[in-house]
């Protein structure tokens, strides 16, 4: 592509998804994840590729149209003709011509084929919309991705900072002790272990932030935010949900620019078949030509030649050809349609499991902060007792290990719940319209009145999973059977 139109392009789709953003931000500070996913749909080769296929497919039905209006076609020639005949006298002779001809063709009839080929690459154009909305959700989910990905480990590059910080001084307390002579060398190697250990994690947390980085300045095109001593607020779409996980697998695939976009598809091979149908009719053209010149068409002093005419062609046998090409696009439509079950079920899996870590991670997150304030609060107590002699400082080690961990896992489930509501209005088509992104009104109305009518997802199961809760009573009853002799192992 040129250039210029290159620069068209990119302007197109910062209009599409930039002017509600600006007009909603100017002012106020700029929200990161909502920044980071503009970002990501302006500059994503994806995106743009996605929406050169679309403009492709506009040009493409144009050309099919054209099949449909009348051809004009301007010849001209010149040249020396020669020849010898032996009953003539002279035998040999030569004549020189030149000539102007220009010649009109409409097509009359071709079965059909034409204008079933313009109706074909018109639900290929659809299908390319679709794909490009789809584009834009994926994006968008990915961009939301990498942001959460680099504020999750810069949060975990502190717990890894802290965590080193108690494991040394831990340890410079253990080496006073050794050095004065009231500790021993064991508890001074034992200290140096896990301090060596907490390096070696923080090590590993500051190279994950490395390659999350990495990951977002491939998606969004510019560098993620730096951290800073302030942790960045969560941002948490949590709002218009559905309440339940039906009316979610309903909604993802009504919605779904994935399975519209597979509905289209099948529409484009029927007509495919049609199309290759459309051989084994006759073809009639109207043509009319007019030409000017002198000797013209090789005959002596003709000036001028007018003709007009009806063209009839019919193949009658073509070594089967036809014939394989319409199997071969009636097998391709059998799979169109594949396809389209095949993506209807993806999308239901996508949205169930998404929509289900919403609702687990917030559960979850309850339980770990109870976990983390409990450890937080018997950490602190150990390291009393631990100057007072009453706890080893395996116990005080042990301690301080295990609120590193329940911190990073109370760390990663959040953002682990946060980019579980970004997936779920992703499935859902929405997650644009929830960051305040929306198209223009020509784009919207592409698809206005599209309905997936008979040509929906036929092998795409309609139920949604429904788990009981779990009953904690009827574990707490199963506990006094440990204390039997003999009980229950588990």
């Amino acid at each position: 592509m040129r250039p210029a139109t290159s620069l068209i392009a990119l302007t197109v789709l910062l209009l599409l998804y930039g002017q509600s953003l600006r007009a909603q931000t100017r002012g106020t500070p700029t929200d990161p994840l909502r920044h980071a996913v503009e970002k990501a749909l302006a500059t994503s080769p994806e995106v743009t590729s996605r929406f050169n296929a679309y403009r492709a497919a506009g040009d493409a039905v144009d050309a099919a149209r054209g099949a449909l209006l009348p051809r004009a076609d301007l010849s001209a020639s010149v040249g020396i003709d020669r020849d010898r005949i032996t009953s003539r006298l002279p035998s040999t002779e030569s004549m020189n011509r030149r000539g102007i001809a220009l010649t009109l063709t409409q097509l009359l009839w071709d079965g059909l084929g034409t204008q079933r080929e313009v109706d074909r690459v018109g639900h290929d154009r659809l299908a390319r919309y679709f794909d490009l909305l789809e584009a834009t959700e994926q994006t968008a989910l990915e961009a939301a991705r990498a942001l959460y990905d680099v504020q999750r480990f810069q949060r975990l590059v502190a717990l890894a900072e802290d965590n080193y910080v108690q494991h040394r001084y831990a340890s410079q307390q253990i080496q006073a002790r050794f050095r004065a002579g009231v500790g021993r060398g064991v508890d001074l190697e034992q200290a140096n272990a896990r301090l060596a250990l907490a390096e070696s994690n923080l090590t590993t947390e500051t190279a994950n932030l490395h390659d999350v980085m990495a990951r977002y300045l491939r998606i969004v095109g510019e560098m993620p935010p730096q951290r800073t001593d302030v942790i960045a607020p969560l941002i948490v779409l949590g709002a218009e949900l559905p309440s339940g996980s039906a009316e979610v697998l309903n909604r993802a695939v009504v919605q779904s620019p994935a399975v519209s976009a597979s509905i289209q598809a099948v529409r484009a091979a029927r007509l495919s078949v049609q199309v290759r149908d459309s051989a084994f009719q006759p073809r009639v053209e109207a043509r009319v030509r007019s030409g000017v010149g002198n000797n013209l068409d090789g005959v002596r002093d003709q000036k001028r030649d007018s003709s007009a005419e009806l063209v009839l062609n019919w193949n009658l046998f073509n070594g089967g050809s036809d014939q394989a090409r319409v199997r071969q696009q009636a097998n391709l439509l059998n799979q169109t349609e594949d396809l389209r079950d095949k993506a209807c079920r993806d999308v239901r899996q996508t949205a169930a499991i998404a929509y289900n870590d919403t609702r687990k991670l917030t559960e979850q997150l309850l339980l770990l902060d109870r976990n983390t304030l409990a450890i937080e609060k018997a950490r602190d107590a150990y390291r009393q007792q631990f100057d007072i002699g009453q706890r080893s400082l395996l116990d005080l080690l042990n301690a301080e290990n295990e609120l590193y961990t329940a911190r990073r896992a109370y760390a990663n489930a959040e953002y682990d719940r946060a980019l579980a509501f970004a997936r779920t209005h992703a499935s859902m088509s929405q997650l644009s319209a929830q960051l305040g992104l929306a198209r223009p009104a020509s784009l919207n109305d592409e698809a206005g009145g599209w309905n997936p009518g008979e040509d929906a997802p036929a092998r795409c199961p309609a139920d949604a999973i429904v788990l009981p809760p779990i009953d904690i009573e009827a574990l707490v009853r199963r506990v006094p059977a440990l204390a039997e002799p003999g009980g229950p192992a588990r």
